[in-house]
């Protein structure tokens, strides 16, 4: 593990949208053509997720863990999530920084997210949270939204009587919605 990440590798990828219809790596939100091979894909109701372990396909950088691309039925890609590599102490509130004052000179302050530790960008752009790994360490998460996630959840809650943040939050460990 690197001791020093650039802020500005680690959230290169996750903000680097910079239009509505501009998702992040490069992606774009909404119907989806092509995407590179995942190592799983995991379906329930109107949701696929496909996972990219380090390495493969957008989950490049020398702070990634791992990366989830969200893709609903009706509306395409819309969620990319960022899994931190396990840190703690000074690394872990420095990278913290960084990707916060990143988020901040995109999307402006961040409020209070609905977990512990958690902060959430107006209009629901992104989520930072972070989430417990092994040997005290912590993971963070950071999670960029389309613009039709909103109707993509209400889909999901009326198939399965949760909405779709309930599996973000099971990721970083709050259990709720």
């Amino acid at each position: 593990m690197p001791r020093s990440v650039p802020a500005s590798l680690l959230w290169l990828g996750l903000l680097s949208a910079t239009s509505a219809q501009e998702a992040p790596f490069g992606l774009a939100w909404g119907p989806v053509a092509e995407v590179p091979r995942p190592l799983k894909a995991d379906r329930e109701a109107n949701l696929t997720a496909l996972f990219f372990p380090r390495g493969w396909g957008p989950a490049q950088g020398p702070g990634t863990a791992e990366v989830i691309l969200v893709v609903c039925r009706e509306q395409g890609l819309q969620q990319v999530i960022w899994v931190g590599l396990p840190l703690s102490g000074e690394a872990l509130a420095k990278a913290r920084r960084a990707i916060r004052d990143e988020g901040v000179r995109r999307y402006g302050e961040p409020e209070p997210g609905p977990a512990n530790d958690s902060e959430a960008w107006p209009g629901g752009r992104a989520l930072l949270a972070s989430r417990e790994a092994a040997e005290g360490r912590r993971q963070l998460v950071m999670t960029a939204f389309g613009p039709g996630y909103a109707a993509c959840s209400e889909a999901h809650r009326a198939e399965t009587g949760h909405p779709a943040g309930g599996h973000v939050a099971d990721l970083i460990g709050t259990g709720g919605p």
